[in-house]
């Protein structure tokens, strides 16, 4: 079926509005209004816009009373991105109530827990009308509830949800936006704590996680905080017997993120105000005192009961590179409104859209940009260390590269390996104190594998000359890496797997236990690979200062000790 569809987005020059716009800009069958207060910035955004779609401006005043300006907009499909949807007044759903009495089908970018709540209260009236009102339609709650339930496949029982939403410090965040957050900062939240609604408060509890999709370059371990969003009342009647639900937002750079959380204690202790009138210092200090990784992500974990009736987590990890991350709130509106395009309508009903989509229909939308996703499953202690930080990214190596990190007590793999050394004196002292070998070509190796409860302990042997690290998983801000431990020294290696290869990038390092600066840490080319039928190493380690400090490459073939 092809019908065309006239839509309306209010706030369609904002922050999230503009971004759906752009995801529907190369619609053909669609006409698009963008409507707000400011006609100049409406027009301003369809001059841009481009695509297929026919776009068009025009004025609306959400100051005004609603009903009669909704006509003159003809829409078939009304779309509030205005917000912030916490402080819409007196009459909340004044929008609703006129698209209900003007038959338009209505959907919204709701954050607040209270408002989407809400909605339910138009249902059988909506089911009359022949019209959906489907609020929530963002990543909290569509993308998490979706997530869930792909997550819970074959559980008993969900016991606890907790996700996250890191975003890009690059991302943009609008004023609107601001406000929310400013508005609930330090007031109650109600997550589930031990199986029933608790009393919590926004921004003033922290939790440390890091979202890392098997196989790819993790987010750095980010510092997430309690915010009002609507899965905290949405998703517990989808899963009795659900014992806690927690979701968080990890902003960065974390100093402004802390900062907030004390103010946020302020309001809670009765100290400060509401922080609302604080939203325009906010909204400026976030948009430019801003550094960090030009990336984002989002985590959803979940424990419970598998099939057998035994303890399980999973977790799954998001990762959108570059300036992608800020389209995925409108990713459930787009992919809506091209199924109503296609004649799939949602049923008539005004709901929490939270079951209007499924994990596939998100992987499709984010295999059109850099954004990548995996699940992460809690596995057995005597599974290989190197399979247990990859997850489902181990079955992606190569055969020879698995067999060489599944090692026996005592397995030993020996080989040939060319050694250089970098010559600046201060890369010598760095060599000498680690007990990299000298320089030497086409030299005999062994590496010799012990597994204990400590990890996997490797020791080289170049030509008589001997070296040796501790391998284990990373524990706090190292988690999801590889601990490598020499000495005192100890650096944190994600384990990225390229095509064929398997690189190690290092991450964080410390020395004595101390965290020690990003702008020491090691670099070089090192990856792990098969050529010939061999398992290849090409290790390069150069540090600032001293440049080239070794660098060995080779090939092994593991036998048994």
């Amino acid at each position: 079926m092809n019908n065309r569809l006239h839509v309306v987005i209010l706030g369609g020059y904002g922050v999230f509005g503009a971004r759906l716009a752009r995801l529907l800009a190369d619609e053909a069958r669609l006409d698009l209004v963008i409507a707000g207060r400011s006609l100049a910035k409406a027009r301003a955004l369809c001059a841009g816009l481009g695509g297929a779609a026919i776009p068009e401006a025009a004025e609306f005043d959400r100051g005004k009373p609603v009903e009669p300006q909704l006509p003159t907009l003809r829409p078939s499909l009304v779309i509030d991105a205005m917000g912030p949807f916490q402080g819409y007044g007196d009459d909340p759903y004044e929008l609703v109530r006129a698209a209900l009495v003007l038959g338009i089908d209505y959907m919204d970018f709701a954050d607040g827990s209270e408002f989407v709540q809400g909605i339910a209260q138009f249902d059988a009236e909506a089911r009359s009308c022949g019209v959906f009102v489907l609020s929530g339609v963002s990543s909290f709650p569509v993308l998490t509830a979706a997530v869930v339930r792909h997550l819970a496949r074959g559980f008993q029982k969900v016991e606890t949800i907790a996700g996250g939403i890191a975003p890009s410090p690059y991302a943009g965040v609008g004023l609107n936006v601001i406000r929310a957050v400013a508005g609930y900062a330090g007031q109650p939240v109600h997550p589930t704590r031990d199986g029933t609604k608790a009393i919590g408060h926004a921004l003033t509890e922290s939790r440390r996680y890091t979202i890392a999709p098997p196989g790819r370059l993790p987010l750095r371990s980010t510092r997430f905080s309690l915010i009002d969003v609507p899965d905290l009342q949405a998703l517990p009647p989808e899963w009795p017997g659900l014992k806690s639900i927690w979701m968080g937002a990890g902003p960065v750079p974390e100093i402004l993120h802390r900062a907030l959380g004390g103010l946020a204690w302020g309001v809670k202790l009765r100290l400060l105000p509401p922080l609302t009138r604080f939203a325009r210092l906010f909204h400026w200090a976030i948009n430019r005192l801003r550094w960090g990784e030009r990336r984002g992500g989002m985590f959803v974990e979940i424990t419970g009961m598998d099939a057998e009736g035994r303890a399980a987590k999973r977790s799954w990890h998001m990762l959108a590179e570059g300036d992608d991350g800020p389209f995925v709130p409108a990713m459930a509106l787009s992919a809506l409104v091209r199924r109503c395009l296609d004649g799939q309508r949602p049923a008539a009903g005004a709901r929490a859209a939270i079951g209007e989509l499924e994990l596939t229909d998100y992987d499709r939308l984010f295999a059109q940009r850099a954004i990548t996703a995996g699940v992460r499953a809690r596995t057995d202690a005597n599974v290989p260390l190197y399979a247990r930080i990859l997850g489902d990214a181990w079955d992606r190596l190569p055969e020879v590269l698995r067999q060489m990190h599944t090692p026996g007590g005592g397995m030993i793999a020996a080989g040939r390996a060319t050694v250089e050394r970098g010559r600046s004196p201060l890369a010598r002292l760095i060599a000498a104190i680690f007990g990299f070998p000298p320089a030497a070509a086409d030299v005999p190796v062994q590496v010799t594998f012990n597994v204990n409860e400590n990890g996997e302990q490797w020791e080289r042997n170049f030509a008589r000359r001997r070296f040796s690290s501790l391998q284990a998983e990373g524990r706090g801000r190292s988690d999801r890496l590889l601990a490598e431990r020499f000495g005192p020294f100890e650096f944190g290696l994600a384990l990225v797997v390229d095509g064929d290869r398997m690189r190690l990038i290092p991450c964080r390092w410390s020395a004595f236990g101390l965290a020690m600066p990003l702008c020491f840490i090691p670099s070089g080319d090192c990856f792990e690979t098969v050529e010939g039928g061999r398992f290849r190493f090409h290790v390069e380690i150069c540090l600032p200062l001293a440049g080239l400090v070794v660098r060995y490459r080779g090939w092994l073939v593991p036998g048994a000790g």
